[in-house]
């Protein structure tokens, strides 16, 4: 398993377009894959019901947790993803 932190810019969090980024990101990386507030439950991170509910805003750090084929790059890739989408 391999774990990323980020901590997300965007002045109105992840909103519905960068979570549908993100999502799908996930879901093509292949990878089982959870998103977390830094000391809250994981989440799934292939379900956009699922980040959304999160509620995670302008600050906040978050943790992803990868675990599969090229858990590593796949990591570094979403974190991209989440920075981006910003």
């Amino acid at each position: 398993m391999v774990t990323r932190t980020a901590v997300i810019n965007d002045p109105v969090g992840i909103h519905a377009r960068p979570a549908a980024q993100f999502v799908q990101a996930v879901t093509a990386s292949g990878c089982t894959v959870t998103i977390a507030k830094e000391g809250g439950t994981p989440a799934p991170a292939g379900s956009i019901l699922s980040v959304m509910g999160l509620g995670i805003q302008q600050g906040d750090t978050v943790v992803l947790e990868v675990e599969g084929d090229n858990a590593e790059t796949v990591a570094d890739s979403l974190v991209e993803t989440l920075l981006e989408a910003e």
